[in-house]
């Protein structure tokens, strides 16, 4: 393979949902949401009702965004803000459900919304919700005024109608057929708020002269990936939010850099949390963890401009204890400090990424993984719980890109999720998975 430019764009498929308020965003957004069990839950994003999410339709994963109710001519403080972030959203989209409610009626801001979803030239959905009876069915026949050919009816109490949406909206994605030309090869996406040196990082560890670099473009929908092949270690940085700026939207960059993550950290294995160190750990960096977290991928927190910020002697220590305090139950991270810009630190960071990635991709033997936990469980069992015993008989890796931990037992109704981070934290200390999510689970034997 040929180290030197080698880019590879692809498209991930990202549904946007759009309407005034109240029309049912939201429950057409939760309805996707639990489509199956294997589902990924939403996160919430940055001010007022951004929720992200994942979903399957017979197959075909793709990201959905539940964006806030578009007004116009409202006194709403946060309505400018909605509406960028509409707009914003509209524009990262790869196809858009524009949501209507029979019961209203098609008002101006209808007809406001629906002109400037066409104009933005992508495949468009127009969904007349509670459209619950033949009456209601008629009235929808309003809505042709639009212009248009076709509208979907739907019911967000009972569900009905959600089926032929999905199916034709999957029907429409762009193709995915790619040849990937670094199969095989970890995926390290650097992630971040703007600004806190995403690209000084990025550009440190390529090292221009090196020449395994590539212009940033494409379209807005791209994710480029770059070939790392130096000091023994080779891997494919996967670009992300902030490192392209468009002038055609004045994007709100909280918002903005959040849904360029969402489809970096979709492609990627290992996610480098990139924080400002003389800012701290802020809301957008848990939003970014959250992400991370929910689509199980590896996690390295990496504080940049250290060289910025006064040193004491438990400096670093108290940062440290600050971000762990704030992520949670998951806090078998790796943090490092470093300065992107004087190169202090940098390959460390490959380092511990590639530890990271190497634990992700751990597998356990079966016997092992009994004949370690099994005398801890029966040292210290979970608690009974109305007079019955939980005996826990035989544990087993799943076959996963992630680890995923199943445990056979008598009744696991009664294992609780105190137990459940117990077992967690024992797997951690013997079979070491620092920076990786671990998901356990219970089973009937």
């Amino acid at each position: 393979m040929n180290n030197n430019i080698i880019k590879q764009n692809f498209m991930s498929n990202i549904v946007a949902i759009v309407g005034r308020p109240n029309v049912g965003k939201s429950t057409l957004f939760n309805r996707f949401l639990e489509r199956r069990e294997a589902i990924v839950d939403s996160t919430a994003g940055v001010t007022r009702d951004r929720h992200y999410g994942k979903s399957d339709w017979n197959g075909v994963e793709f990201t959905v965004i539940d964006t806030g109710g578009y007004e116009v001519d409202t006194e709403d403080a946060f309505q400018g803000e909605i509406i960028k972030q509409v707009e914003l959203a509209v524009d990262e989209a790869t196809s858009i459900i524009f949501m209507l409610n029979v019961a209203e009626g098609l008002t101006d801001t209808d007809i406001e919304i629906h002109e400037m979803l066409r104009r933005a030239n992508k495949p468009l959905y127009i969904v007349v919700n509670k459209a619950d009876s033949a009456k209601e069915e008629l009235a929808a026949t309003e809505f042709y005024q639009l212009g248009i050919s076709k509208y979907y009816t739907m019911s967000s109490a009972t569900g009905s109608g959600t089926g032929e949406l999905l199916d034709d909206i999957v029907k429409d994605f762009p193709t995915t057929d790619y040849k990937d030309p670094f199969e095989g090869l970890p995926k390290i996406t650097i992630a971040g708020r703007p600004n806190v040196g995403k690209s000084t990082l990025t550009n440190a560890l390529l090292d221009k002269e090196q020449n395994i670099v590539t212009d940033v473009a494409g379209t807005t929908r791209d994710s480029i990936q770059t070939l790392y092949n130096k000091f023994g270690h080779e891997f494919v940085l996967v670009d992300t939010a902030g490192m392209r700026r468009k002038a055609k939207v004045k994007e709100d960059l909280e918002f903005y850099s959040v849904m360029r993550s969402v489809r970096s950290i979709e492609y990627s294995d290992i996610v480098i949390i990139m924080v400002d160190a003389t800012l701290g750990w802020e809301s957008q960096d848990m939003n970014i963890f959250g992400l991370a977290q929910k689509n199980r991928k590896g996690i390295v927190i990496v504080v940049n401009k250290w060289d910025l910020v006064e040193k004491e002697t438990n400096t670093t220590r108290d940062f440290e204890a600050r971000i762990k305090e704030k992520i949670g139950q998951f806090t078998d991270i790796p943090i490092l400090f470093v300065s992107a810009l004087t190169k202090q630190r940098i390959l460390k960071t490959v380092e511990v990424a590639m530890e990271v990635y190497a634990n992700r991709a751990k597998k356990i033997k079966t016997s092992k993984l009994n004949e370690i936990m099994l005398p801890i469980f029966e040292k210290t069992p979970p608690p009974a719980l109305k007079g019955k015993y939980v005996k826990i008989k035989y544990c087993v890796q799943l076959p996963t890109p992630s680890p995923q931990f199943v445990f056979f037992c008598n009744l696991p109704q009664y294992v609780k999720e105190a137990y459940k981070r117990f077992t967690e934290n024992q797997l951690r200390k013997e079979f070491g998975f620092t920076g990786v999510p671990i998901e356990i689970y219970f089973r009937q034997k």
